[in-house]
């Protein structure tokens, strides 16, 4: 009989990290407040996640230091998430998994969703971690992103379609 070992009882940062960021609807949600979505009903269209689902979500990664929420409505009450310096700090791994999915889930005559231009050289960054052109490493602020029109297209209609 196996013994399931808790986070506090392990030493492994990749059981540690996967407790806060294991799962599918905080990675969807940390892609949509990286994508500039700060405001509920933007990230559950975008995430497709149930209202219960993204409020869960959010509560947890605000208890974990990702998100802090800030009020932009007193009535009724509504507020914005935005990523902290820690949940900002994930970006590497949201690249990381943007390259894997390219590389690895669709076919190459999809093109990439996303086209990332490196703002230090001005030219395209590839799939990083690394500048294709330049070499340096990449990071969020230096990133000008581009959505492909058919990702634009997709992002569009299920907006539409919560809406609904």
């Amino acid at each position: 009989m196996s013994v399931k070992t808790t986070v506090s009882e392990t030493l492994c940062p990749i059981s540690r990290a996967e407790s806060v960021v294991g799962d599918r609807w905080t990675v969807l949600v940390l892609r949509e407040l990286f994508m500039g979505s700060h405001r509920f009903d933007d990230i559950q269209a975008q995430t497709g996640g149930t209202p219960q689902m993204v409020a869960a979500r959010l509560k947890s990664m605000e208890a974990d230091g990702l998100v802090e929420r800030r009020a932009y409505s007193e009535r009724p009450k509504r507020y914005e998430y935005h990523l902290t310096e820690k949940g900002d700090a994930f970006y590497s791994v949201v690249l990381a998994l943007r390259a894997w999915g390219e590389t690895w889930c669709k076919s190459p005559e999809e093109g990439l969703a996303v086209v990332y231009t490196h703002r230090s050289c001005g030219e395209s960054a590839g799939l990083g971690p690394l500048c294709a052109h330049c070499g340096q490493p990449l990071r969020r602020a230096d990133l000008i992103s581009e959505p492909s029109a058919a990702y634009v297209a997709e992002r569009s209609a299920r907006r539409e379609a919560f809406k609904g």
